[in-house]
């Protein structure tokens, strides 16, 4: 606001005079008007607001774009970010009808739904010419509940591209040699989205099975050019390989963007890191994970992977017993400078790295969700674990319990893991039948009239992570599944972009 005052200051002392229009993205502000109103410049602009609440990244994956809900509501207590979160699933019901099924689990996510129910009260969906709402359900997750899936290194292809190149908006930015163009020091710029039909095919999968396809994809296409400049072919041949032909420059940027994740993936250290994971997931060797972190802390390794293990190390044991917790942290402190004193606090106050204070659960919710899966078959999965190579992502588990048979199964866990969980039938649809009562059958209800499937529209509060994405994209193609499954988010993340938000350095 300083900066916009600054401007008309700047014109005005020239004695110029304009029209000024000042439009905030999704509302405006009072705090920000304050500050214009002191400047003086308030009756000098004309004050709009554009209501964007939800940006479409992809076919199936919505985002609020707020980078900082999780730090916000965690640490600073500020809710604003749930308001708005609720205001778009609102907007959303004003196209697609009130959505009767509501499940959430986190305190950001039972709010949610409470500020949607009031919203309904307040500003109703005209729900008689609605028909049947399209939106069947609507399940809101709090990052909080399952912290350990962000900090884990995702393994599948678009998941990795994210870990170390950073897709930003759907696109990397990389140096132009990787993609084999030889432009001294030019950055290009690839996108990454389902448009691009190779990529489409393979995203989700797991890395090393990723390279195997690729492989044979060059192969079957070197064997056609074979095939072509030996023998003469018919014209239709020849049309499928110049379709083929066309598929080339797809093919090129995928084995060019392997072949560099390809580098990063055989080092030690990644392998290490990996191992390290599976450790702690497992839950099993306290010690070992113990001296692994320390030893990092005193090589200097980059600092968000030391606070990755370490927040994982401490949301599996519950805390960290109190001499142990301030070993590491006087050590962390010691190795990367005080000025980092910010950021332990702002994760101590999230809970994340914190003094043990009770005994750890992880072990029971870790056996009656089926977190860890021996023999994950990464090239045929069976199970949402491939993501991660025999981790199934906490937070997909819930997902896929409250879709099969909804919550009251498995009430027991829910209730070891943070926040209150709540299911909500909506007013005026108690005919509707929710998920568990129609138990995979695709019910007359549940079709919509032109025979697409009935959708479930699920909301991560602090963000998700591609590798969850996938395992969703998984689910939603099973066999037998009655619905398509739409995500929403407060924005993708991975463990790093996630730390990232809660660092603060002093001085």
């Amino acid at each position: 606001m300083k900066f916009i005052c600054s401007h008309i200051h700047n014109d005005t002392s020239k004695g110029l005079h304009r029209e000024y229009h000042l439009y905030f993205v999704p509302r405006r502000l009072i705090a920000c008007e304050k500050i214009l109103e002191e400047e003086k410049v308030h009756e000098l602009l004309n004050i709009g607001e554009f209501p964007l609440y939800l940006i479409p990244l992809d076919e199936d994956v919505l985002s609020f774009e707020l980078d900082l809900a999780q730090k916000e509501y965690m640490v600073d207590g500020d809710a604003t970010s749930l308001w708005h979160i609720a205001k778009g699933i609102h907007n959303l019901e004003f196209t697609f009808g009130v959505i009767p099924n509501v499940r959430a689990k986190g305190k950001a996510a039972a709010r949610i739904a409470d500020i949607m129910n009031r919203m309904q009260a307040e500003e109703p969906v005209n729900m008689s010419d609605m028909g049947i709402p399209e939106i069947n359900t609507l399940i809101l997750l709090d990052r909080e509940v399952d912290m350990v899936t962000p900090m884990c290194s995702q393994l599948t292809y678009e998941g990795l591209l994210d870990e170390f190149l950073c897709i930003n908006n759907g696109a990397v930015e990389l140096d132009s040699s990787i993609m084999g163009v030889q432009q001294e020091g030019k950055k290009i710029k690839v996108p990454l989205n389902s448009s691009d039909k190779l990529f489409k095919e393979i995203r989700d999968m797991n890395f090393e099975v990723v390279v195997q396809v690729l492989r044979q994809k060059a192969t079957s296409m070197k064997q056609d050019y074979t095939d072509i400049s030996t023998t003469t072919q018919t014209v239709s041949e020849l049309k499928d390989f110049v379709k083929k032909l066309n598929s080339l420059p797809e093919m090129t940027r995928h084995i060019n963007l392997a072949q560099h994740l390809s580098t990063f993936t055989s080092k030690p250290s990644f392998l290490g890191k990996l191992d390290m994971e599976q450790t702690l997931v497992e839950s099993q060797s306290y010690d070992i994970c113990f001296d692994y972190i320390e030893e990092m802390i005193h090589k200097q390794e980059p600092f968000v992977n030391v606070l990755r293990l370490l927040i994982v190390f401490s949301v599996t044991n519950s805390g960290l017993p109190k001499k142990n917790f301030d070993y590491l942290r006087r050590e962390f402190l010691h190795s990367y400078g005080f000025e980092h004193i910010a950021t332990l606090n702002n994760l101590e106050k999230a809970g994340l790295f914190k003094k043990q204070d009770s005994k750890s659960n992880w072990l029971t919710v870790k056996r009656a969700l089926q977190l860890v899966v021996e023999d994950t078959d990464t090239t045929n999965p069976n199970d949402i674990s491939y993501v991660f190579s025999g981790y199934a992502p906490l937070s997909i588990r819930l997902i896929q319990h409250a879709i099969r048979s909804g919550w009251r199964p498995i009430e027991d866990v829910l209730r070891l893991l943070p926040g209150p969980h709540t299911e909500i039938k909506r007013d005026g649809f108690s005919s509707i039948p929710s998920y568990d009562s129609v138990s995979g059958s695709v019910n007359s209800l549940e079709k919509l009239v032109d025979g697409r499937r009935t959708l479930v529209l699920v909301v991560f509060i602090g963000g998700v992570t591609f590798a969850e994405i996938s395992a969703l994209r998984f689910l939603s193609s099973q066999e037998g599944m009655a619905y398509d499954l739409i995500i929403g988010t407060t924005k993708i993340v991975n463990g790093k972009t996630m730390i990232d938000t809660f660092v603060d350095v002093l001085g």
